[in-house]
């Protein structure tokens, strides 16, 4: 498999810098410093017109864990649907069971929905405290990529972590290590864990808006850096 960069993107702007930088796909989200929801029908209509390189969509209803009723499992379902209408080329999505272990059922339920859209575990399965067997439960569910640090706040913190969901997972879903990484531990990542597909925010803060009066308008923003996207091309296209 070649080096494959997925760019987390919160906005037309972070889509647009993802993709000039060299960024293979995208996941498109919003409100990425609450750990990103799905983003607006609007927002996703704008980004899969304007982009040629694949984009995924993440399907969270709210921030905060991932534990969801059956009202937020129904926005789930109705986002997906719309994901397929508008042509996107996979979703993101995740659900805990209060047990703390992956909800494979309800997940499944999600999964059949895309249905040929491809679909990507996230980040919940960090939040599982037995990493080995939330990987047979994620493999259950038929999703075909799994997102994870490794259970740690970072994918470099959780190598060794990772290193072993590949090998367990043996070939059955594409390990992709995100949290963290950037041009200056890909290189390493790539050569403990024996992955080549990474996910990435590449992101840089915003200077304060000079349009803002009311401070509680005055939100940080987070916007992808293309040449950070760049940075990662490079080293990646080195593995």
């Amino acid at each position: 498999m070649s080096f494959t960069l997925e760019i987390c993107a919160n906005s037309v702007q972070s889509a647009l810098a993802a993709q000039a930088g060299g960024a293979h796909r995208i996941e498109l989200c919003q409100s990425l410093e609450q750990g990103g929801i799905t983003p607006s029908y609007g927002l996703i209509r704008q980004v899969r017109a304007l982009l040629q390189i694949p984009v995924f969509v993440l399907i969270r209803p709210r921030p905060g864990d991932f534990v969801y009723d059956a009202h937020e499992l129904a926005i789930m379902q109705a986002d997906i649907v719309a994901c397929r209408e508008l042509g996107c080329d996979g979703v993101v999505l995740g659900a805990l069971t209060p047990a703390g272990r992956i909800d494979v059922p309800r997940c499944r339920e999600l999964v059949a929905l895309a249905h040929s859209l491809p679909v990507t575990f996230h980040r919940a399965f960090d939040d599982c405290a037995d990493l080995a067997q939330a990987l047979e439960d994620v493999i259950a569910t038929g999703c075909q990529r799994l997102l994870t640090s490794g259970g740690q706040a970072s994918a470099e913190a959780g190598q060794a972590a990772l290193a072993a969901l590949v090998q367990q997972a043996a070939g059955r879903l594409h390990i992709m290590p995100g949290a963290g990484i950037s041009p200056a531990n890909l290189t390493a990542l790539a050569a403990h864990t024996g992955v080549q597909e990474f996910h990435a925010s590449a992101r840089q803060q915003l200077p304060p808006s000079p349009h803002t009066r009311l401070a509680e308008f005055a939100a940080v923003r987070w916007e992808t850096d293309a040449a950070t996207v760049a940075a990662l091309r490079r080293v990646g296209d080195d593995l």
